[in-house]
């Protein structure tokens, strides 16, 4: 099946590892041309993408996302799909939460997306084209108690998500929203962390917790959803907007 996708300019933030390396290297396979947006020079040195535009910013100052938008559209080119991956809260028990903590996981989580998507959205939407790809995760709809300033994140993001694909049809644009459960990422291993401490056992008890809670039996790999999120900003994907696809093998097993 042919995406479409040949020699697209597709940027992807948090493009460095997990998720956002496995879909750079999915767009790559499909012949599209991709930047690659991370905090840290060393682990874009590290991604190793073969002909990748790659630049370091930090996207929760909305300053500095704007002017790497610019620096992207100016020296790689006009895009054609934003891919959203940047960016995780700091998982932190109920108890340990502060008025900071929160405003701390919108910044990581949901401001690091809207600062990017802002200038990007507009400059597809006068161009009369383009796909933005949010990469969520399932914490926005299924509460967690180590998860709640992020969830909080994600829950907005659902809600933007689909306000600007209402917003930007007209204009030739698509928001869509990839919501991931448990994969096989360092941040999930990193959450595993803040679940052990919570439930007082080792890291190795609260993954063969979280697995027996799977019902595939096992997390998803990043890879599978990366192409999910190639189809999704596809011209096979051509009508598929304003949606947030659930992407974690019937855990959250609900009608919404």
């Amino acid at each position: 099946m042919d995406l479409g996708l040949k020699d697209k300019r597709v940027l992807i933030t948090g493009g460095s590892k997990g998720i956002g390396l496995a879909c750079a290297r999915a767009f790559v396979a499909e012949g599209a041309r991709v930047a690659l947006v991370s905090r840290s020079e060393q682990n874009l040195r590290k991604a190793s993408i073969q002909g990748a535009y790659t630049i370091a910013a930090d996207l929760t100052d909305a300053a500095a996302a704007a002017a790497m938008v610019e620096r992207v559209e100016k020296e790689f080119g006009a895009l054609d799909v934003l891919v959203n991956s940047a960016g995780a809260a700091k998982r932190t028990d109920a108890d340990d939460l502060t008025p900071a903590a929160w405003r701390a996981g919108m910044d990581a989580k949901y401001f690091s997306y809207i600062n990017v998507i802002d200038p990007v959205i507009k400059r597809m939407g006068k161009r009369g084209r383009g796909a933005v790809i949010n990469i969520i995760g399932s914490g926005g709809k299924v509460a967690s108690p180590t998860h709640l300033a992020g969830g909080a994140a994600n829950a907005a993001l659902l809600l933007a998500t689909a306000g600007l694909a209402y917003a930007y049809a007209s204009k030739g644009v698509r928001v869509v929203g990839v919501s991931p459960g448990v994969t096989r990422t360092e941040r999930v291993a990193e959450g595993l962390k803040a679940e052990a401490k919570r439930a007082n056992v080792s890291v190795e008890q609260a993954e063969k917790q979280m697995v027996a809670r799977l019902p595939m039996g096992r997390p998803a790999e990043p890879e599978e959803i990366a192409d999910i999120v190639v189809f999704a900003a596809s011209e096979r994907g051509r009508y598929l907007t304003g949606a947030n696809i659930s992407t974690d093998g019937a855990a959250s097993h609900v009608v919404i």
